[in-house]
């Protein structure tokens, strides 16, 4: 009888808990804030009010998540999550992996690699994570070879084979698309460049694998991992809604990670 009274007692409790309770969520306008969205009547229906607070960049998010001015974030993925807090000496910790968003080579200059000159103006991410996932996905299409030492993070500096001479300008992820008109190509995140009006499986040149590591998550505080909301946060963006919306909205250029 006790027993009972106490599962009641604590039923109550976290009810009770959940009504009340307001996630305030930063995200990347898209793919992430939208797959917020869908989400956000599903919470409300389990007592939790999704606020998103949109960034464009990758920087802002975590400090802010650290800072306590969020409860989560969403734009990231774990080896660039990695590298943040250990640089950043922050206590922030993946939650749930929601999605792929494979990075591509894009161009508007050239519709085929063969077109790619010798001495072409290649623009990557400047953050050390993407921008050796850039390299990484450059490797793959024969167009370089970087150090098997650098492991996933290799910079323009671990480069040891480069036929075509390609020269290399680090930019600000969200730069990118913008940056093309001065670029021979960009290996830009699927994001930024579905926000430049790229279509991902129709425009890039190449693109990664359904095998992609590099699946995006939703971070929080690492003290924050057990609580009850973060447990219902991830069930919903993993459930069948989000996986139908991924499928239908963006059609291959962004696929689940569950």
């Amino acid at each position: 009888m006790r027993k009972t009274i106490l599962v009641l007692i604590l039923a109550i409790t976290v009810t009770a808990f959940a009504a009340a309770v307001t996630l305030k969520i930063g995200a990347t306008p898209r793919p992430h804030a939208e797959i917020l969205e869908v989400i956000k009547p599903l919470a409300a229906e389990k007592g939790i009010n999704i606020e998103i607070v949109v960034f464009t960049d990758y920087v802002l998010p975590n400090l802010a998540l650290a800072d306590g001015e969020l409860d989560a974030n969403f734009f990231q993925h774990v080896p660039y999550l990695d590298t943040f807090k250990s640089d950043r000496r922050l206590d922030l910790a993946s939650l749930v992996a929601v999605h792929v968003e494979p990075m591509g080579l894009y161009s508007n200059k050239i519709k085929s690699l063969s077109e790619l000159k010798n001495g072409a103006l290649i623009g990557i991410p400047n953050d050390p994570t993407n921008g050796g996932r850039a390299l990484l996905l450059l490797q793959t299409a024969g167009l370089i070879e970087v150090d098997k030492a650098a492991g996933i993070t290799p910079t323009v500096f671990d480069i040891t084979k480069n036929p075509k001479n390609l020269k290399f300008t680090e930019l600000e992820a969200a730069m990118l698309p913008r940056s093309l008109q001065d670029l021979d190509a960009a290996v830009i995140n699927t994001n930024y460049a579905l926000e430049g009006g790229l279509v991902p499986t129709k425009d890039a040149l190449i693109m990664e694998g359904e095998e992609s590591p590099y699946a995006n998550i939703v971070a929080v505080r690492t003290a924050d991992l057990e609580k009850p909301e973060f447990a219902i946060l991830a069930e919903l963006l993993t459930s069948d809604a989000v996986r139908e919306f991924i499928e239908t909205e963006y059609k291959g250029s962004i696929v689940t990670a569950f």
